[in-house]
């Protein structure tokens, strides 16, 4: 049984720990009526009072239901929030991309950073991070989008967990029960896109992972082949999603 209480306290001062060490007294949210940003919001709602700027980023191919069940989250936690909509970005960009959903939904996703990187900005404040460790393993996220943050509190949290932990938190049941989705596009579901669900995905993740077992181990526990590899080769494909660019080394002499 996973102790919430300890979990959110070693969050809590962690967000404490990192901001001090910048020397300003603000954080900045990215709201999006998921579950990853409604975690991140409360944790920095109930460390950081009304000393958080909360932003919520429509375009016009957002949901109707993540824009209002960010609003409800925000109520229910007294989060003072504002809505600046990237459609105007969007719409000035996106008649180049021959419909193409998958760069249409990166560029949104680089916009919103781009907003949230301006708000920080003009509120003398430090983005905080909402893609939790599912996400970082697999490179289910845009670089330099949903990925950039300074810090990032749940990126140690495997999404199956992070259901709980919202429980705990008191994430509003229509955030909780909802399909996930980077909401990017009309109907776009994480998981069928993934092929597989948060709950199959993380077992094997942590058996990978936590328990450095090899894929034969896996497999002997009765755990899907295909699903292992598919594992293993979004891992090792993504993982310069979660490194600092690559300088090269000159000798000078």
């Amino acid at each position: 049984m996973i102790n919430w209480e300890n979990i959110k306290k070693q969050l809590q001062e962690f967000l404490k720990t990192e901001l001090e060490k910048t020397g300003l007294k603000r954080v900045t949210v990215g709201v999006s009526g998921g579950l990853d940003s409604a975690v991140v919001a409360i944790l920095c709602k109930e460390t950081f009072g009304d000393n958080m700027s909360a932003v919520l980023m429509p375009s016009q191919f957002s949901s109707k239901a993540s824009v209002d069940d960010a609003k409800e989250l925000c109520e229910k936690f007294d989060i003072k929030y504002e809505i600046k909509s990237i459609t105007p970005m969007v719409e000035a960009y996106i008649e180049n991309m021959d419909e193409d959903r998958l760069r249409i939904g990166n560029y949104s996703a680089r916009m919103r950073m781009s907003v949230l990187y301006d708000t920080s900005s003009r509120d003398n404040s430090i983005v905080i991070g909402t893609s939790n460790k599912s996400e970082l393993l697999l490179g289910y996220g845009t670089i330099f989008g949903d990925i950039a943050c300074a810090i990032n509190p749940i990126g140690q949290m495997y999404k199956s967990d992070e259901f709980e932990f919202g429980k705990y938190l008191g994430v509003t049941e229509a955030i909780l029960t909802k399909k996930p989705s980077a909401d990017l596009w009309e109907g776009q579901s994480d998981e069928e896109e993934l092929g597989y669900s948060y709950k199959e995905m993380d077992t094997v993740l942590k058996l990978l992972i936590d328990e450095f077992k090899s894929k034969e181990e896996i497999i002997s526990l009765g755990h899907d082949k295909k699903l292992i590899e598919t594992l293993e080769y979004r891992i090792k494909a993504n993982a310069f999603k979660g490194k600092l660019p690559k300088i090269a080394n000159i000798k000078w002499s």
